[in-house]
């Protein structure tokens, strides 16, 4: 439904606003977006880990590992102060690209 280049630009906006929420999964990341977007934003996984890799190496969000009993590990991400930070910028840019669309 959307270009690849739009989803591509709004991919880590996505990701660091449900990780502002709490902390998530991988998996859960994916099934979120595409649930609250009404199943018009898709994610595969092999192009979702690399995402949540980068963001991780810039020290926007944290992963710790959590094993619970029954289920296999799992890397949990939240969001550091900085990512809270990049996320605020990000909005705005987005709100500010929005208005000015809208205005043509």
């Amino acid at each position: 439904m959307f270009s690849p280049e739009l989803k591509k630009g709004s991919t880590e906006m996505l990701i660091l606003s449900l990780v502002d929420a709490r902390p998530r999964h991988g998996y859960e990341i994916g099934k979120l977006i595409e649930a609250r977007s009404g199943g018009r934003l898709t994610f595969a996984l092999p192009t979702l880990y690399p995402t949540l890799l980068r963001l991780e190496n810039r020290g926007w969000i944290k992963g710790r590992w959590v094993e619970k009993a029954g289920e296999r590990e799992r890397c949990f991400y939240r969001l550091t102060p900085e990512g809270r930070r990049v996320l605020a910028q990000q909005r705005a840019t987005w709100k500010e690209y929005v208005a000015a669309v809208n205005a043509v």
